[in-house]
């Protein structure tokens, strides 16, 4: 679903393109709490910040990877994954928008996928909507679903499910206050909503699959899954209380190197080999344009010269090779850039706190 540039007017993409920084803004402020810990004992949150910065990256490079695999939902036409539900189910809502963010960026500047101009529109529809939307009704779902892993994955479904022709409404409408073609928008819905539900399915099984992957290997990993275990009641007073937690388990002890190095070696799989037998039909969007005549006035993207353009290198003959590299380079700067981004997020939050103790200290 990247928008292309020209298919929004230029007042309504700066307008959108406000509305991504601020949301960016935002999630910059919450992500710091998400990096800091997802636990309350002492001294463990410190840890959790550490290894919740390279593993927000990695999830920012699986995405990009995943993306890369259009797969069949009708005749003619392909979807891939958005991404904003597993990004918010695995590592939070703030962290998740910034991921998608960052996924977006290395799309529109290193492949020419998605337009420059229409940046703010993309983060702002397959990011933001999608985030809110999906983890909204995933918390909401797991409030009423029973405490378990199992209600997670559930509820990661409907989530994800629900993201995607969400999105699609979203484009809808901005392309209702900006489209730059005289389109019925009622056509425009029914088809971007209808095609974008079926892309949901696939969206909810990949979403799921991951999610349940590692929920079943280290659910304490997974955000979304945090107090699935009900507390520990003691009676005092004849009344029923929370029990102190347990001593929390040393850092050591909990190493997420094997679960890192696994994930970059999947990201990298399914970017430099599985890609190559992606469905070429073209995506929900892109077909629902060509059929309303949305893309009349699509413009050619500012880095179509790009050596990297299409998710090919430039130069390279061999189709495969090409797309396959292409591919790896991708996963490598997302990682480089997620983690970068996450770690200099988690050391402000690091600098905010330290400023505070030392503030109280004196």
């Amino acid at each position: 679903m990247h928008v292309p540039d020209g298919f929004i007017n230029a007042p309504v993409s700066a307008a959108a393109g406000l509305v991504a920084a601020g949301a960016v803004a935002v999630s910059l402020r919450g992500a710091r709490r998400e990096l800091g810990g997802t636990s309350r004992a002492e001294g463990y949150a410190g840890y959790e910040g550490e290894r919740a910065a390279p593993l927000a990256g990695l999830v920012a490079a699986f995405i990009f990877a995943v993306q890369m695999l259009n797969f069949p939902v009708a005749a003619g036409t392909s979807g891939h994954l958005l991404g904003g539900a597993l990004a918010a189910i695995l590592v939070g809502p703030w962290t998740g928008v910034l991921c998608i963010a960052v996924v977006l960026l290395m799309q529109g500047v290193l492949f020419a996928d998605g337009g420059l101009t229409a940046l703010g529109v993309n983060i702002t529809v397959m990011g933001v909507v999608t985030v809110l939307v999906a983890y909204g009704l995933f918390r909401g779902l797991v409030k009423v679903l029973p405490r378990s892993r199992r209600s997670v994955t559930v509820a990661s479904f409907v989530a994800s499910l629900v993201s995607v022709p969400a999105a699609a409404a979203a484009f809808t409408a901005v392309y209702a206050i900006g489209g730059t073609t005289a389109v019925p928008v009622g056509k425009v819905l029914t088809a971007m909503v209808g095609v974008h539900l079926l892309i949901g399915v696939g969206e909810a099984l990949i979403t799921t699959a991951t999610v349940g992957a590692v929920i079943a290997v280290r659910p304490d990993l997974v955000y979304g899954a945090r107090g699935l275990t009900t507390p520990l009641k003691l009676r005092v007073g004849g009344e029923l209380v929370d029990a102190s937690p347990a001593p929390v388990a040393a850092p050591a002890a909990r190493s997420t190197g094997k679960v890192w190095a696994t994930g970059l070696a999947t990201a990298l799989v399914l970017a430099g080999f599985v890609s190559f037998y992606a469905s070429a039909s073209p995506d929900g969007l892109e077909k629902v344009a060509a059929d309303q005549g949305i893309d009349r006035k699509a413009e050619e993207h500012a880095a179509a010269d790009s050596p990297l353009a299409d998710y090919g290198v430039s130069g390279l003959t061999d189709a495969r090779l090409s797309g396959g590299l292409a591919g790896t380079i991708g996963v490598g700067a997302t990682v480089l850039a997620g983690t970068g981004v996450f770690w200099a997020v988690r050391r402000r939050r690091d600098d905010v706190r330290t400023g505070v103790r030392a503030e109280e200290t004196v």
